[in-house]
């Protein structure tokens, strides 16, 4: 019997509208993630991010990104886990209303309370941005 992934609503802190990954797609206990974020043109940051030619600001899909990286370690998070540190971030293609934005972490180091993982932000066979993003957990 396969076991469900936990649901991000109650494995993460966030809530609406900051809770930005909808879905677990695959998950490799301590190694890998794969997150599913659903971006539709009701997100309240397409009001402003631009009116004319709503664009997904690349500081909300770093914050997906940590998210995703955050889901993987919830079982080992004594309290909360915090973004520490944001290394060689590339945005390389817009991400737009209708776009499924697949994140997948990986766990590349591990020195408590200092997690490193290399992410990457995907809309179909097209990397969309990648990052080395830290957590420390408190």
């Amino acid at each position: 019997m396969t076991v469900p992934y936990p649901s991000p609503r109650t494995a993460l802190p966030h809530s609406y509208p900051f809770l930005l990954i909808d879905r677990i797609l695959d998950l490799d206990e301590g190694k890998r993630i794969v997150c599913l974020k659903n971006v539709t043109i009701n997100e309240e940051f397409f009001q402003g991010h631009f009116k004319d030619n709503p664009v997904m600001p690349g500081s909300l899909i770093i914050e997906a990104m940590a998210q995703t990286s955050g889901l993987m370690i919830v079982k080992e998070k004594s309290s909360m886990a915090y973004l520490g540190k944001i290394k060689d971030a590339k945005f390389r293609k817009m991400v737009v209303p209708g776009d499924q934005l697949i994140i997948t972490s990986s766990l590349i180091d591990k020195f408590p309370p200092f997690y490193t993982f290399e992410v990457i932000a995907s809309v179909g066979s097209e990397i969309v941005s990648e990052a080395e993003i830290i957590l420390s957990l408190s």
